[in-house]
């Protein structure tokens, strides 16, 4: 959609006339055109913002309350935002952990008539958290791994769907809590290419460059004598968080993972249980097998390789059974806590239906006692992984079980009320 330009002034509270911008999107929301997009990004007054903290970048971003919603709006030539734009509308069609593309916003002017750059607009992602935030709260050397184990896990998904990302980097990235672990999802494509298949040398070239950028990232990090005295008071030296080993791991954490979904095994005919222990092992770690390759020849070997895996496997599981949509790790506990609900109260219940009673009789209780305003601090689904292991860690320390409402009031009280809201950070 585009607005003409007009030399009128407006009435007052009148929308404000812009000169010539243009709008590419999907999603047509005229609360955009009410941004003021005849200033540099730079210059944007306070009243459209959101106060958000920014990561790095070589772009100018902002951070913008459109109607109900806020996007992040990016500054870059027109031909990198359209390419951008459809790059990320892409892998959201492929289910692929990324921000949503919102707009492309070009034929920018100032009121004098100069030319300003074009616009990327994306939505925010609720609940994600850039690292360097995540660090701050809890500044430990098991916070920096987990955070580089989701960034491989990510980096896997891309490249089984022949994605080439070009800038691997903690920077690029935004991560939501999982469990006891993060999701990682890609914030910036610029440099991306989408293929049939990579070649070893295209996912060599990413993860050598994820090995040197996540190294400077924690270096960065580290190099701030705030960051030092919080690892201090922490109880952590600050000399003993080695950034070549944490990039390391990154490394090693996506061969081995890609060397699992990947590589082809061969075993003898008469081993024909290592077909499902293969696809056990694959979705113990969180993928499907939608496709495989099993093929014997006349020595009496067989080879097995998958061929195509999606990513999902107890999120979709737990989406099935109960319709809440969740990351991978609180699926998985989720799914636990299901059984075992089901395992004390209903023995024998078909697990839809067992689903369905833990919904009514753990889920709902649990959420109806989180205060209202205290719902922004975590998603729903950490919310209940948080209050589980509350109620753990309190019927441990107790030497008894503690009931459901009881741990929940106490984690309200001590924990959940001190937490930062996290449904609008970036």
């Amino acid at each position: 959609m585009t607005v003409p330009s007009s030399s009128d002034s407006p009435a007052a509270g009148a929308p404000r006339p812009l000169r010539g911008v243009s709008i590419s999107t999907a999603f047509p929301d005229p609360a955009l055109l009410e941004l003021p997009w005849e200033l540099p990004l730079e210059q944007w007054p306070p009243e459209v913002l959101a106060a958000y903290p920014r990561g790095l970048s070589r772009h100018v971003v902002r951070f913008a309350h459109v109607g109900r919603k806020v996007v992040a709006v990016k500054e870059t030539t027109a031909h990198y935002a359209q390419r951008e734009y459809g790059l990320l509308r892409k892998l959201q069609t492929m289910s692929i952990p990324s921000v949503v593309p919102d707009s492309v916003v070009t034929d920018r002017y100032t009121p004098d008539g100069e030319p300003l750059p074009a616009a990327l607009v994306t939505d925010h992602l609720s609940f994600s958290l850039p690292y360097r935030t995540i660090f701050e709260q809890v500044p430990a050397p098991e916070t920096i791994e987990r955070l580089v184990d989701a960034l491989a896990s990510l980096i896997v998904q891309l490249h089984l769907s022949g994605f080439y990302w070009g800038d691997v980097s903690l920077s690029n990235t935004l991560f939501r809590r999982d469990a006891e672990a993060f999701a990682a999802y890609l914030v910036d494509a610029e440099t991306g290419e989408l293929h049939p298949s990579l070649t070893r040398g295209q996912r060599g070239y990413d993860i050598d460059l994820a090995r040197t950028n996540v190294a400077g990232e924690v270096m960065d990090l580290l190099a701030g004598e705030d960051m030092q005295q919080r690892l201090r008071d922490a109880g952590v030296d600050p000399a003993s968080v080695d950034p070549f080993e944490i990039s390391q791991r990154l490394v090693d954490t996506y061969e081995g993972l890609w060397e699992e979904l990947t590589a082809t095994e061969t075993f003898p005919v008469g081993d024909r249980w290592r077909v499902q222990a293969r696809v056990e092992r694959l979705n113990e770690l969180g993928f499907d097998v939608e496709e495989a390759s099993l093929d014997s020849d006349e020595t009496g070997q067989v080879r097995l390789r998958p061929r195509v895996v999606e990513p999902g496997h107890h999120s979709r599981k737990l989406l099935h059974l109960t319709g809440l949509n969740t990351q991978e790790n609180q699926a998985r506990r989720i799914l636990t806590d299901i059984h075992q609900f089901g395992q004390a109260l209903y023995p024998g219940l078909p697990e839809d239906l067992t689903a369905q009673l833990w919904m009514r009789e753990v889920f709902v209780p649990i959420m109806e006692a989180i205060p209202a305003e205290l719902r922004r601090k975590r998603e729903p689904a950490q919310i209940i992984h948080e209050v589980l292991e509350h109620r753990w860690f309190m019927s441990e320390s107790a030497g008894e079980d503690i009931p459901t409402p009881v741990a929940v009031q106490d984690y309200v009280k001590h924990y959940l009320a001190t937490r930062p809201d996290e449904i609008n950070v970036f």
